[in-house]
């Protein structure tokens, strides 16, 4: 459950109320530290490394609050039993969850430190400091880390009490320390849960059925147990699934499989075109999110808009990939999930095992932001390693299968309207928003939400997204409630119940959508007012730290200024992430020709205490970047029976030719709280293009992606 979710509920012990991020649930000290004889010092975050350098920050914090250079950290991954459970690694809430928790962490080891140190040698704690991972008094060296392991007992909870060192010229906070994960990566070692080797290791593969619905009629079984290297073949409902010593013999058999397989297909899927109408017309769960004074009263002008998003996929680089071991008592997984509790807690349900007989390590995988197959791959190694007890099986998901299958994010139909005053200024604000809910993540309901426990025999049921709390994050609704000064708004989510195609977390979730109708219809009334987008926001905007990225991004873009030749255009995009998260304000210059190109994107964000502004930059670009993809090319295509954008020439990204000039500029903000930064910048991204081309040719574009044939679609 999510920490948020869970204070609300009161199921967090008040005294606990004190401590920061994670803390809160995990108050053991020697849970997320321990010191070492040989000098180092162990650490153990909850959160995991998905590319975006998170382990790097965290060993920036924990050196400086305990005094000692962070080569001499060792920053483990997560692994159920030993690290702390801290949910799920999402919502940019890293730094604030983990990075907060254990810098208080530290520092408390560090007084404890301090304090033993003090009492043994009759000095008091003012006189003791600490650098280089050793602690000094007033006539020379006391001890260091190294010989305080065996002396000082961190069994104990945290108190919150402990003073936080206050980063000066030589911390490691604030300043852009090189990723330690990168050289592993730039020099080729093996260090992703796809290069992982195990002793005795055999080789899975798993049948998908061709469309959601399908229902398999017969398999020739007996050809499959007679090929080269095949130790079993299982079929379990809908699940079919083989092991082989070699993976290229998995592979062939795989294929042979796939040729004798006769499955029965329904067209159970919506319609592509109309897919927001199809939207609108389902059963729904509707929430008012918020609603202030009567946005219908009154006189002045009034605007509409409808925009739409439609399903996309994670598109990861590389495919899926588990190990998974059984015995008679345990389940080891070794997975690239972003929640390895989470991933526990359902494998145990899938399996009839008690939990703590059910371990997740953590191993890297290619990059996702959201929920992607890591989950499900987990549980088809685990249910093929049960066929062959004490051998660990490597599953590795095909470039089809990554594609097809991944619960996508959803799509989503949002419909505004706005009232305007005498001097057009926003009087009334209203939100709709249609969507499956974007959480589907495992470890949150009674039955398991992983794929292959939905094929088998009896399956388990086939689960609805859900929508976490607006206090948690939100899911479609998040960034639904406008950051601007509007005096009477209402705010809707519709929960679509029927959910044809898998869907849940993908990278910013609803904000991504919300964000960019809100912002191309802010723009819209700005244009038909004859107001410039950039003042009429600001007109609307009292938050200072929101109207600073604002104006330094359109200083930085030359807002205002020519274009060179050409069919070009600039656009801004603004959003506070989440309402309560990192502000971002994002200008982008487009060309036009055969198809929309963005030249040039202006980012300008305020992430609070940047604790290492490179990794801030990179997780921005980053955002902006897979944010020009969604908003110019990608969207699942199906037909009335079965996904068709299963490889990347029906699924296009974005290319390496195709990435715009990016500039990011970081406030700063030493004195704030640390806020995330890889979700803030999608949002405003997506809705700073669509204006840019509004600017450029004079059309509005208001269903995703920005293609051609849309931009051809909104001239008539």
């Amino acid at each position: 459950m999510n920490l948020a979710v869970r204070l609300a509920a009161g199921s967090v012990d008040p005294s606990a109320a004190r401590l920061p991020g994670s803390l809160k649930l995990n108050r053991r000290l020697s849970n997320w530290l321990s010191l070492a004889g040989d000098g180092f010092v162990d650490v153990y975050p909850g959160k995991v490394e998905i590319g975006q350098g998170i382990l790097t920050s965290i060993a920036q914090i924990v050196a400086d609050e305990l005094g000692m250079p962070i080569e001499r950290l060792r920053i483990h991954p997560a692994e159920t039993g030993r690290s702390p459970d801290e949910g799920v690694t999402s919502g940019s809430l890293s730094i604030q969850e983990c990075g907060s928790a254990l810098r208080q962490v530290a520092a408390q080891v560090r007084t404890i430190a301090i304090t033993h140190l003090a009492n043994r040698n009759t000095l008091s704690a003012e006189d003791i400091k600490v650098r280089d991972g050793g602690f000094f008094g007033p006539n020379g060296r006391l001890a260091g880390y190294a010989e305080l392991a065996s002396q000082i007992v961190l069994d104990v909870d945290a108190n919150g009490l402990a003073d936080l060192n206050r980063p000066g010229p030589e911390a490691l906070i604030g300043h852009s320390v090189p990723r330690l994960d990168l050289p592993d990566k730039v020099f080729g070692v093996a260090r992703f849960i796809q290069d992982l080797v195990l002793p005795g290791m055999l080789h899975g593969r798993v049948l998908r059925p061709p469309s959601p619905d399908a229902q398999l009629v017969s398999l020739a079984l007996e050809r499959i147990t007679a090929l080269s290297g095949v130790l079993t073949v299982l079929r379990d409902g809908r699940f079919v699934g083989l092991v082989a010593e070699r993976e290229h013999q998995a592979d062939a058999a795989l294929r042979v499989l796939a040729e004798s397989a006769q499955w029965d297909e329904t067209a159970s899927l919506p319609p592509q075109d109309g897919l927001g109408d199809w939207l609108q017309a389902q059963r729904c769960e509707s929430t008012l999110i918020e609603e202030r004074g009567d946005p219908d009263s009154g006189a002045g002008e009034v605007f509409s808009a409808i925009y739409d998003k439609p399903f996309i996929a994670h598109a990861s680089i590389g495919p899926s990939c588990a190990i998974a071991q059984r015995d008679a008592t345990s389940l080891q997984v070794w997975s690239h999930t972003q929640g390895p509790y989470n991933l526990r807690a359902d494998l145990a349900i899938a399996f009839a095992l008690p939990a703590d007989q059910v371990v997740v390590r953590h191993v890297e995988g290619a990059g996702c932001y959201g929920h992607n197959p890591a989950d499900d791959v987990a549980y088809d190694a685990a249910r093929l390693a049960a066929e062959v007890p004490g051998r660990p099986v490597r599953v590795l998901w095909s470039r089809a299968d990554e594609l097809a299958w991944t619960p996508f994010g959803p799509a989503m139909r949002i419909e505004l309207s706005a009232r305007t005053g005498p001097q057009g200024q926003l009087v009334g604000w209203r939100h709709e928003v249609w969507s499956n809910g974007h959480s589907l993540r495992p470890g949150r309901a009674p039955t398991p939400t992983l794929l292959g426990s939905w094929h088998t025999d009896p399956p388990a049921p086939a689960l609805p997204a859900i929508n976490a709390p607006l206090a948690a994050g939100g899911g479609a609704d998040r960034n639904a409630v406008p950051g601007y000064d509007i005096a009477a708004l209402r705010v809707v989510s519709h929960r679509v119940l029927e959910m044809p195609l898998r869907s849940s977390a993908l990278r910013a979730l609803g904000a991504f959508g919300n964000v960019f109708a809100a912002e191309s219809f802010i723009d819209e009334i700005a244009c038909h007012h004859g107001v410039d987008p950039l003042e009429y926001r600001l007109r609307h905007l009292s938050d200072r730290r929101g109207r600073a990225v604002l104006e330094r991004a359109a200083v930085a873009a030359g807002w205002g200024s020519k274009l060179s030749d050409g069919v070009r255009g600039r656009g801004i995009g603004y959003a506070r992430y989440k309402g309560t998260g990192a502000w971002c304000a994002v200008v982008a210059q487009v060309q036009i020709e055969r198809e929309v190109r963005v030249e040039r994107l202006t980012i300008a964000a305020d992430v609070g205490l940047a604790i290492n502004p490179d990794g801030v930059a990179s997780q921005l670009e980053g955002g902006a970047i897979q944010a020009t993809s969604w908003a110019l090319k990608e969207a699942v295509r199906f037909d009335r029976t079965r996904v068709l954008s299963d490889s990347w020439e029906n699924y296009p990204i974005l290319g390496f030719d195709e990435i715009p000039q990016v500039e990011v500029l970081i406030a700063s903000a030493p004195d704030q709280p640390s806020l995330g930064a890889g979700e803030a910048s999608l949002g405003p991204t997506a809705a700073a293009i669509a204006n840019a081309v509004q600017a450029a040719i004079g059309v509005r574009v208001r269903s995703l992606p920005i293609t051609a044939q849309q931009v051809i679609d909104a001239m008539r």
